[in-house]
């Protein structure tokens, strides 16, 4: 399945999901060039909000990607009061859900590291430059290291 992550955060958008665009993706809008293959966001967890990630995705086909049986997407509220973080293939592609960023936090605390970016399909929160090298160094995984690298080469010298 090829990934759009323009149609996966218009949907997002749309529904009013609160998020903060994570990961690969953001280091692509900050101008690095780096092989991603998901869309990571950080979200606030409540009821309502997972209420709103099921409707957007609801008519893509969404199914948990990391269980066994990849089983359909379905919520009940006494999910939604455990869930810490959703995996999901879609028809649009692969969307991460997560409830906290390693090194940075809860969602209110990710929010407050975030910058609005401007894109063709809407307005969105992405972490700032700092915020995300310091998520990446804290994830400690290889290619999170060579995403530091490049990020560090775009930061501008105070």
């Amino acid at each position: 399945m090829p990934q759009n992550d323009k149609a996966l955060l218009q949907r997002l958008h749309y529904q009013q999901v609160q998020f903060v665009v994570i990961g690969g993706v953001c280091s692509v809008l900050h101008g690095v060039s780096v092989m991603t293959f998901d869309l990571d966001i950080c979200c606030q967890f409540s009821r309502e909000n997972l209420r709103r990630i099921e409707a957007a995705v609801k008519d893509l086909h969404p199914r948990y990607r990391l269980t066994a049986n990849k089983l359909p997407f379905e919520l009940t509220d006494e999910l939604c009061d455990r869930l810490k973080n959703i995996y999901l293939s879609t028809d649009f592609g692969v969307l991460d859900c997560l409830s906290e960023v390693t090194g940075l936090g809860n969602f209110e605390q990710v929010l407050q590291l975030s910058i609005p970016c401007k894109m063709s399909c809407g307005e969105f929160p992405i972490l700032s430059l700092d915020a995300l090298i310091a998520s990446k160094e804290a994830a400690g995984r290889e290619k999170d290291f060579y995403a530091v690298r490049l990020l560090r080469a775009i930061k501008p010298k105070n």
